[in-house]
């Protein structure tokens, strides 16, 4: 029996449910006779290599349970790309404090540095456990249908589009179009998501652009003009990674991440939404518009966050510590859908997840390139519960 003190950190952005992920780590660790004690890496693994380490073990029960309620990154997160000189410098800090379970709550770079410290460890003779625990609210980390924090912050860009699209139709006398942009820097998910808002013809959005599908601004500007001819107005959703077909991105930001990642919206002094505003307001003539930015709003709104995505998330943080109790290490904990549309978990190879993007299937965008298909509805469907019903004045009666 592999007995140590398992440690446990957040990477990347937050979501509506990444605490409660955390939960079901510490409630399950600390059930365990192999597990002496559970630490957190206060900011991620920077605070690991800093020793920066908070006892979960100490934390009032009511405290670790009121983490599956609790938004953001109670641990606070990390966007350190380790280097090859950080390695001695983690096991050091392995042994100097009997860590043997070493779990990371993230996405495609976390999944990198888990399975880098696992690789490492192993090499150097440290029995070591390393498991991954998926989040991330882009919905691109490969192995998994989908990822907590996905569900939440899709269901937050619904009720942002389809309550906009309500203010927009009443007011298109006054603006003509209103352009939507949502994270998603080389997967189109949470865009794709928005379409959920409509109830019936002419509702917002009218137009969706995937990064999957090089963003042609003529194509648009003609789907643009259709619109506002059938319906008044306009609803634009774009994804902040969209690019033209030489690679160039939309937002024509130039600024990079420690990854290497482009960065969007405001972190880039530039975004997509206010460029395709730009272009639109160009080409249509007396039209008049606005744009919405959402950012970081809609990956920790906890009032929106759904039931079935807490309550995986939370599952997910538990089976974490199943799989490393039991000798499996070098795996992320993954959610599998059956024919029935209800869910299960698995793992895959940490090898095969970390640092690549799951792109959209094409089947998911339409042949134009500018909206869904019923596939991806047919996807979405089980992972949003009801959304509100709003009605509309008969302006016929006088």
């Amino acid at each position: 029996m592999l007995k140590g003190k398992a440690v446990i950190g957040q990477s990347g952005g937050p979501t509506s449910v990444i605490n409660s992920s955390l939960a079901g780590v510490i409630e399950k660790a600390m059930g365990q006779e192999e597990i002496t004690a559970v630490l957190g890496m206060n900011y991620g693994i920077e605070g690991f290599m800093n020793e920066q380490f908070i006892d979960l073990s100490a934390q009032k029960k009511e405290v670790i349970q009121g983490l599956r309620t609790t938004p953001s990154s109670a641990l606070g997160s990390s966007r350190h790309k380790l280097t090859d000189e950080d390695f001695p410098r983690i096991l050091e800090v392995l042994k100097k404090h009997d860590i043997r379970y070493f779990f990371l709550i993230g996405g495609n770079d976390t999944m990198d540095t888990v399975h880098r410290v696992e690789v490492y460890c192993r090499e150097q003779k440290y029995d070591l456990k390393g498991i991954g625990i998926p989040k991330t609210v882009d919905n691109d980390l490969f192995g998994t249908d989908f990822t907590p924090g996905f569900p939440s912050a899709a269901r937050s860009n619904i009720l942002n589009v389809l309550q906009a699209g309500v203010l927009a139709k009443d007011m298109q006398k006054v603006d003509q179009f209103v352009i939507y942009q949502t994270i998603g820097r080389e997967a189109g998910w949470l865009a794709a998501s928005t379409a959920a808002a409509r109830r019936k013809e002419g509702d917002a959005p009218h137009l969706i652009y995937c990064p999957e599908i090089p963003f042609d601004s003529e194509k648009m500007i003609e789907d643009a003009r259709a619109c506002i001819q059938k319906y008044g107005w306009v609803s634009i959703v774009v994804s902040e990674g969209l690019v033209y077909e030489d690679g160039t991105p939309v937002s024509a930001a130039a600024s990079k991440d420690k990854f290497n990642n482009t960065e969007f919206g405001a972190m880039g002094g530039a975004s997509v939404a206010l460029n395709v505003h730009k272009i639109l307001s160009r080409a249509l003539e007396n039209a008049r518009g606005e744009f919405q930015i959402t950012e970081s709003l809609i990956m920790s709104a906890f009032d929106r966050a759904e039931e079935e995505d807490l309550k995986l998330a939370y599952e997910c943080g538990e089976e974490a510590v199943r799989l490393a109790v039991s000798g499996t290490s070098a795996v992320m904990v993954t959610i599998e859908r059956d024919s029935n549309n209800s869910f299960s978990l698995g793992q895959a190879p940490l090898s095969e997840v970390a640092v690549r993007a799951k792109a959209m299937p094409r089947n998911f965008i339409n042949e134009r390139g500018n909206d869904v298909t019923p596939e991806f509805m047919e996807y979405l469907k089980p992972l949003i519960s009801d959304l509100p019903v709003f009605v509309e004045l008969d302006k016929e009666i006088c």
